[in-house]
């Protein structure tokens, strides 16, 4: 019997309407395009304005457009996952409430929380389960509505992040394709750096915590930019040599789109040139656990099947790690 691996047979996506650009920002905070673009890479960023609407919002219209592009019937869905660092609320899962919209009535579901490299995670998490040979169909969303958590009066975290939602399906491959390989990291001495300080079970919501701002995300950018760059680019640099690979071999480095310089110096790491790097910063900005599926919805079409894929993300805790993949299918 031939091995099976876990390879991506379809992807979907979603960002909302509003588009919120660095000069509508400048209105906003003390800042301006120049200084955003130069920093970060990031142009424009797709805001959720809807203050009716949360994350599954997001995470359910790019699982609608997976399905209808896939023509997959929801009822086959075997397991949803959600990656989310801004679920609709905090003990009702919002990924269940997610798979039982989308009409996945027959699938288990849960919500998976590794801030930015949640979905890197998931992938891990979604391949273990198909190789076991039980489950056939795990959808993988990431999804998360990163205003909701915003200070718009902090420039250093308002200019970063986006809203919006990715979606992959994965399903058993006996050709050899799909995930071949993963490098996955955590550091819990990076916990302080990129936190959300109440809310939790550490420090409860109260009045106190709420005229403190302490509901909003901070982060510590030097310390988070200093072990992103090295260990995003360390994490890809040994999956290639894991794997006695070189630069010349991989197609494509899908990597989290948390900032221009971290990008680059992951594929300098790697010996890629830019046409070998998929980037969408620039009109997403950060959208955390989304960053990773949405790079391979606008991507999609520049597939081909076989093509090497390099995976990389770093999120807070700390999280990091890299994933190598070969791809299952062309565009159709």
């Amino acid at each position: 019997m031939s091995k099976i691996t876990a390879a991506i047979t379809a992807v979907g996506g979603y960002v909302p309407d509003f588009v919120l650009t660095n000069k509508i920002l400048e209105t906003m905070v003390d800042t301006n395009d120049e200084w955003i673009t130069a920093r970060t890479g990031i142009k424009e960023r797709r805001i959720l304005k809807d203050k009716d609407k949360g994350t599954s919002f997001l995470a359910i219209e790019a699982a609608k457009d997976l399905l209808q592009k896939s023509k997959v019937d929801p009822k086959e869905i075997d397991l949803v996952i959600l990656a989310t660092a801004t679920p609709d609320m905090l003990v009702a899962a919002t990924g269940i409430y997610v798979a039982t919209q989308i009409g996945a009535i027959n699938a288990f579901s849960y919500d998976l929380m590794a801030a930015c490299s949640g979905f890197l995670f998931g992938m891990s998490t979604a391949a273990s389960y198909i190789e076991s040979g039980k489950y056939k169909k795990v959808l993988l969303i990431g999804a998360d509505k990163m205003s909701s958590i915003l200070d718009y009066k902090d420039r250093t975290t308002c200019i970063i992040f986006g809203d919006g939602a990715g979606a992959v399906l994965f399903e058993p491959n006996k050709e050899g394709l799909g995930i071949q390989d993963e490098i996955l990291k955590t550091d819990g001495n990076g916990r302080h750096s990129l936190k959300i300080d109440a809310g939790g079970s550490l420090l409860p919501s109260s009045k106190e915590t709420i005229a403190r701002n302490q509901h909003v995300v901070f982060q510590d950018g030097k310390t988070v930019f200093k072990f992103a760059v090295t260990r995003m680019a360390d994490a890809s640099e040994k999956i290639l040599e894991r794997n006695n690979l070189t630069g010349d071999d991989i197609e494509w480095l899908v990597p989290h789109q948390a900032n221009n310089r971290i990008i680059d110096a992951t594929s300098r790491r790697m010996n890629l040139p830019n046409e070998k790097v998929m980037k969408n910063i620039y009109k997403y900005g950060n959208t955390t656990s989304a960053t990773l599926p949405l790079c391979l919805w606008d991507y999609e079409k520049k597939l081909k099947k076989g093509d090497k894929l390099v995976f990389a993300a770093f999120g807070g805790g700390f999280s990091w790690g890299a994933i190598y993949l070969t791809w299952a299918y062309d565009p159709k």
